[in-house]
């Protein structure tokens, strides 16, 4: 049932409108979903503190977003572990072969082979670097931006095999996350991490090669059912000659076909930037990428379009006009979707499955965990099902009940688990001096230290304030048989049972 911009869902209606939710709606439940779904979630101070703001001043800190030049930004990388041989390395591994040198060409493969054992150190050390920024960022909506362009343009080390390509990409994502699509997109087409993993940088004139146009098409821009095959063919000739040199973009002006194609009707001589164009100006296209915000921060919806019904569907609609009448730009989308009524619905609240990075990230912003190791982290992630720099496919992270089977549960719990305590699950010893945290400056604010208000409190901002009275009742009988009563200890214990609850797995 459709009456002006609500839908009828069961026995209430859902606002579609994108209509700002009323100032006086705006407190530390709103504030906390706020918190989870645009960052990574907060603790109770820092989610009382954007209650305080008022609705307005709330989503514009989190769309606040410095220039990325930061050093907190930044991560140091050789980008010579894969370099290109030089000249005289060249002639001397040729010599080695001629000669049948087997002792010099024994050399040759012991040095490739180390290069490329550094290289996958470096990614140990990227991946670890990103989770720590995540973990820390004072700007997290700009992490979790990246999070969502990394899996719509995903590429994979495994198949680029050069990490500082990835870093370079990571870094583009960062500089463009809440800036313009269109932007975004023209960058891609040049960014050599996209150019290797589609092989774009073997399509020439001669022989085009179609990954980078079907994919821009199919999963980057406008989705299945909005083009033909002939204009993948027509696309893969108008990037021809886009190629890399190294760590480099570069344009082999002898390998592009500069002749006319024809793509989704225009024709030209067209190039990249001109494909990219093309592909924006499509009706499809706005939808397309409003459809993914929308997934990546409001609800676990079909990742097609026509799949999409009721609320959902009208709320992408509205999403798509703004992107297309702000010339594809990020941010005032998300300021408006942030403010609305239709993100802060019931139905919407506590509905959206945890990615990896979001239970790992959430769990240690949250409760103020000590620094745990980034590499088990990073390792507990690959584990979930979510290994940064190597997404499943070019299609990225299905992300919603794909989280979740009995397998990635036992790890979520293990993960939260040593966060908490410091437990390493793959270590059968542990002692409490390892856990090394404190948790009760999370009570700061609470007057009692009866279980009822502790318990109270805990899940209001852990599992939110909608949790049901029957789910709160094992929880205040876990604590009322502390003998201790509300210590550290049972403070922990309480953190770690929680983290274990289906609700602790939505956000």
């Amino acid at each position: 049932m459709h009456r002006g911009c609500f839908y009828a869902v069961g026995n209430r209606f859902m606002d579609t409108s994108l209509t700002p939710l009323q100032p006086s709606d705006f407190g530390t439940a709103q504030a906390r979903h706020l918190l989870l779904r645009a960052g990574f979630g907060g603790g109770p101070d820092e989610i009382a503190g954007l209650a305080a703001m008022g609705l307005d001043k709330a989503v514009r800190s989190m769309l606040e977003l410095p220039p990325t030049s930061s050093a907190d930004t930044s991560h140091e990388i050789d980008p010579d572990v894969l370099r290109p041989p030089t000249a005289e390395e060249r002639e001397r591994f040729a010599k080695a072969k001629r000669d049948n040198n087997e002792a010099a060409r024994s050399e040759v493969r012991r040095i490739i082979n180390e290069r490329r054992a550094q290289d996958r150190r470096m990614l140990g050390d990227l991946r670890r670097w990103w989770v720590g920024l995540m973990l820390d960022t004072p700007t997290p909506l700009r992490e979790n931006l990246v999070l969502l362009w990394h899996s719509h343009f995903a590429s994979r080390h495994r198949n680029v095999r050069d990490t500082f390509l990835m870093y370079q990409q990571n870094q583009l994502f960062r500089e463009h996350a809440a800036g313009s699509f269109a932007e975004l997109a023209r960058a891609v087409v040049r960014d050599p991490a996209m150019l290797k993993f589609l092989n774009n940088d073997q399509n020439n004139k001669k022989k085009p090669n179609e990954n980078l146009a079907r994919e821009f098409m199919e999963l980057f821009t406008l989705g299945e059912g909005n083009y033909s095959e002939d204009d993948i063919k027509q696309g893969a000739r108008a990037l021809t000659g886009y190629h890399v040199d190294d760590n480099d973009f570069v344009f082999h002006d002898r390998r592009h076909d500069g002749a006319k194609k024809t793509v989704l009707g225009r024709t030209g001589k067209f190039d990249g930037d001109d494909f990219v164009g093309v592909l924006i100006d499509q009706p499809a296209c706005p939808r397309y990428i409003a459809l993914k915000l929308y997934r990546h921060f409001v609800a676990d919806v079909s990742d097609q379009i026509d799949e999409v019904t009721g609320p959902n569907k009208a709320v992408i609609q509205r999403m798509a006009g703004m992107l297309r009448k702000n010339g594809y730009q990020v941010a005032p989308v998300l300021e408006s979707l942030f403010k609305s009524k239709h993100f802060y619905d019931p139905m919407i609240v506590g509905k959206k499955i945890k990615s990896p990075v979001q239970l790992v990230a959430g769990t240690a912003r949250s409760l103020g965990t000590p620094q745990r190791s980034l590499g088990t982290l990073s390792d507990g992630m690959r584990v979930m099902g979510q290994d940064l720099f190597d997404p499943p496919s070019v299609a990225g992270w299905s992300g919603g009940r794909s989280w979740i089977n009995t397998s990635t549960l036992f790890t979520r719990q293990n993960v939260c688990t040593y966060l908490i305590t410091g437990k390493d699950p793959r270590r059968k010893k542990w002692s409490r001096k390892q856990a090394g945290y404190d948790p009760m400056p999370l009570l700061a604010g609470v007057d009692s230290r009866e279980p009822k208000p502790v318990v109270d409190h805990v899940v209001g901002f852990m599992l939110g304030d909608h949790t049901p009275p029957a789910r709160r009742e094992p929880l205040y009988r876990f604590m009322q048989q502390r003998s201790k009563g509300v210590t550290a200890d049972s403070m922990i214990a309480l953190l770690t049972l929680i983290t274990a609850t289906p609700e602790y797995q939505l956000c």
